[in-house]
């Protein structure tokens, strides 16, 4: 099989020919000072891995580096950018949004990995009216996806991302406003929250219904704010699953399949996943890693309902090794994950300073585990 084939297998949830492995979305930092900048599709070819390519494009997302968020501006939402600091190891960015009926304010920083959001947009209640109706939602343009996917051909998938900083409702509402405020929020004004949450779905679901024809294998929604170690199981029901639903029937509509992130925290929510009709889900963190339950226990509670990808510690698997370890997890991995198949071996999440020779040895392991 081709990578491309193998990847698709498993999320058909069946057998492949052998263990698919790969990453998730290689991080610019690594390709830099680690692969001598090639780009993420080579970085998979040159390791033999089965390539997960993003495709991001003009999604909305608030906490970028190096954007001309002008392309953001409406008349009615005119995004001013203020530097405050330039130094790649501290950058510091103020952005002051003129609508016609009031301001709103976020600052971020970064580093050469990563950029976060150190002041929330969201200040009072009255300003997600002001996100309702002003802030713009873009179309999203097929030809750059048409042309990735064609780039890609038999190494690998094509994922697709839902407008907005994160792909859930809730998930984007914490890019938005403080997460701890948000949880406030959720006992003392639910009402509030739910018009948060209605305010963003509408938006998401008008970007989706641009997404007909977009050739994307895969389409990531969900995000870290929604696991299980951020909130409860209840409030994930409350919060997540409808709106989670909605979107994944759009996708559906459109042909898609759909993988729901969660960063780790899944101990609790398994049957919400299954029930918000993803087909996929992901990252499966490792107590190692910050999740609450190891890969395996997910795979036990959720059978062959759902896909899964995910599961190897980024950090103290893969980048601290040493190289038999590496292999010992991926081969444990294989045995009690995915020894029914329907299971994409693949790091956690996001590394960094990972030695090159490690992330050979992770993929010269998974050829190993072969399916009969």
């Amino acid at each position: 099989m081709v990578p491309k084939e193998r990847l698709l297998t498993a999320l058909e949830k069946g057998k492949p020919d052998r263990l698919p492995i790969s990453v998730h979305q290689w991080q610019d930092y690594h390709l830099k000072y680690y692969l001598n900048g090639i780009s993420a599709l080579e970085a998979f070819q040159k390791f033999g891995m089965d390539a997960q390519i993003q495709y991001f494009g003009d999604v909305g997302q608030t906490a970028l580096v190096d954007y001309d968020f002008n392309k953001f501006s409406t008349p009615e939402w005119q995004d001013e950018v203020t530097v405050i600091d330039s130094d790649p190891e501290h950058r510091v960015a103020y952005h002051a949004i003129q609508t016609p009926k009031g301001l709103l304010t976020y600052k971020t920083r970064g580093d050469r990995k990563t950029t976060w959001i150190t002041e929330y947009m969201v200040k009072r209640d009255e300003d997600i009216e002001l996100i309702d109706k002003y802030l713009p939602v873009g179309k999203l343009d097929l030809s750059p996806v048409r042309a990735l996917y064609d780039k890609i051909g038999g190494d690998g998938i094509l994922r697709g991302f839902v407008w907005g900083d994160q792909g859930g409702c809730w998930q984007h509402a914490c890019c938005l406003m403080d997460v701890t405020e948000l949880i406030l929020r959720c006992v003392d004004k639910p009402d509030w929250v739910h018009r948060f949450l209605t305010i963003l779905l509408k938006k998401k679901l008008r970007f989706i219904e641009s997404m007909k024809g977009a050739k994307f294998d895969l389409v990531e929604t969900g995000g870290g704010a929604g696991s299980s170690t951020v909130i409860s199981p209840a409030l994930h029901k409350e919060f997540c699953t409808p709106y989670d639903r909605k979107m994944h029937d759009a996708l559906h509509d459109l042909g898609f399949k759909v993988v729901y992130h969660t960063c780790g925290g899944t101990k609790g929510i398994e049957e919400l996943i299954v029930a918000n009709g993803a087909d996929a889900s992901e990252t499966l963190a490792p107590p190692s890693i910050g999740g609450n339950q190891e890969p395996w226990e997910l795979k036990r509670k959720v059978g062959d309902r759902l896909a899964l990808i995910g599961g190897l510690d980024q950090f103290n698997v893969l980048t601290a090794g040493p190289p038999e370890k590496i292999r010992q997890t991926v081969h444990t991995l294989f045995e009690r994950v995915g020894q029914d198949g329907g299971y994409i071996c693949s790091v956690s999440d996001h590394f960094f300073d990972t030695p090159v020779e490690h992330l050979q040895a992770m993929a010269d392991a998974a050829k190993e585990c072969v399916y009969r």
